[in-house]
């Protein structure tokens, strides 16, 4: 545990140094659900309608890229082949990597949720605490996304590259643009597989106030997360490419 969290506080340093990544994650995100906001300004049934999917889709792909950018860069310097020839193995250092992003990628999810709501006005029928309890698990998701994709490519631009495969298949069917109900059967069967999909029908939820129906999604974006996660752990190389 203390190789994780020795681990875990040099990558917030290392985060903490960088203002142009803490803007994009922590900022972001609430000046994009601002700019819907501000759209829909005139007709604020809208933006309460499509407010929750919004909160589910700029967390996830902000934390999807500063994720995988991020541990890129660590690996093209050298800094993970140098951990990997101590005592550190593969699971503490992905481990250590996930709670850090982790603890970013809740930061980031109270704040934008507490933007929406009480900046932008975004009204839901539901709790307002799981609606910020989605928006972290669907975070937490990008980040688990983004470590996973970190471990496949080898250079930064390749991380961005992984976007068209993991993250805009499930932003197209994941029932942000067109509720998964009127997508045609085969689509609907392919949204089944993606986790964001579950995010997304979690913050409707909230949205209507069905709150009793949120645990189901929500306990599928998290065992997707801990998979992927695990999977980055298999994958991660020894050798920097």
């Amino acid at each position: 545990m203390t190789r994780v969290l020795a681990t875990a506080g040099r990558v917030l340093r290392q985060l903490g140094a960088d203002p142009r990544s803490i803007a994009l994650m922590l900022v972001a995100p609430s000046l994009l659900v601002g700019l819907f906001a501000w759209i829909f300004a005139d007709r604020s049934e809208v933006f309460d309608q499509i407010g929750t999917s919004i909160l589910v889709l700029f967390p996830f792909i902000v934390m999807f890229l500063i994720t995988s950018i991020t541990t890129l860069r660590e690996r093209r310097s050298g800094t993970l082949e140098r951990l990997m020839t101590t005592p550190v193995g593969k699971a503490d250092i992905v481990s250590g990597y996930a709670l850090a992003f982790g603890l970013a990628a809740i930061a980031q999810a109270v704040i934008t949720v507490a933007f929406a709501v009480w900046v932008c006005g975004l009204d839901v029928d539901g709790s307002v605490w799981l609606l910020g309890l989605v928006a972290v698990v669907d975070a937490l998701l990008g980040m688990a996304l983004g470590l996973l994709a970190s471990a496949f490519a080898r250079t930064e631009f390749q991380a961005v590259q992984f976007m068209p495969l993991i993250v805009f298949p499930q932003v197209l069917l994941g029932g942000v643009i067109l509720p998964r109900d009127d997508m045609p059967d085969v689509l609907r069967a392919i949204s089944d597989w993606l986790p964001l999909s579950y995010a997304v029908d979690a913050g409707s939820a909230v949205a209507t106030g069905s709150d009793d129906d949120i645990l189901f999604p929500v306990l599928i974006v998290v065992a997707c997360v801990l998979a992927a996660i695990a999977l980055a752990s298999l994958t991660l190389r020894r050798r920097t490419p």
